[in-house]
């Protein structure tokens, strides 16, 4: 097992469409350095290949194997004293592993328990909206948010639970938890 790295990273997470992007987004339009979502990513980057999004959904282990090789890519070039902003991060991964009844890449777990992250801010589920890339009915976006919350709880790392709020006041109220720190 790989030694437990402590971080000065901030994991902005929770289910499908519980406005993660945008309060990152947000967060980087105030100056703070941020990461991008790689399951999105991944996809974009398919489809610039010529690929459908149901191609690319077609087979879950490669497309989870994708996007977790991205993952720890990213974090493995972050600066552990650098303060961050990640839209999701590797535990992450493990969360969507289990919703799809997918056996551990060999990498996840070690990559997983490498990291301890300064906060992970939980957002609560907001109304469903699909998109291309997004595709989980409400009955999936609730049980991958659940996987979620079960897997951070399963490390060391602190979590907060980031009440739906005008996306402002999301970023205050996130910035203000970091403050109290």
């Amino acid at each position: 097992m790989t030694k437990e790295i402590i971080t000065n990273w901030n994991v902005i997470t929770g289910g499908p469409c519980t406005g993660k992007t945008t309060l990152v987004q947000e967060l980087a339009s105030r100056g703070y350095a941020t990461t991008i979502e790689h399951a999105r990513h991944y996809i974009d980057t398919m489809k610039a290949r010529g690929r459908t999004v149901e191609e690319i959904r077609a087979n879950a282990e490669k497309f989870q194997l994708g996007v977790l090789d991205m993952q720890i890519e990213e974090e493995s070039r972050l600066d552990p004293e650098q303060s961050v902003f990640l839209d999701r991060a590797l535990p992450d991964a493990m969360a969507y592993y289990r919703f799809l009844g997918l056996p551990y890449d060999e990498r996840l777990e070690d990559q997983c328990n490498r990291y301890c992250y300064r906060t992970v801010f939980i957002l609560d589920r907001l109304p469903l909206i699909q998109d291309y890339a997004r595709r989980e009915d409400e009955e999936e976006q609730i049980r991958i948010h659940q996987l979620i919350i079960e897997v951070y709880r399963s490390y060391p790392c602190p979590i907060v639970m980031v009440p739906v709020l005008p996306v402002p006041e999301r970023v205050d109220f996130v910035l203000d938890h970091i403050a109290a720190r």
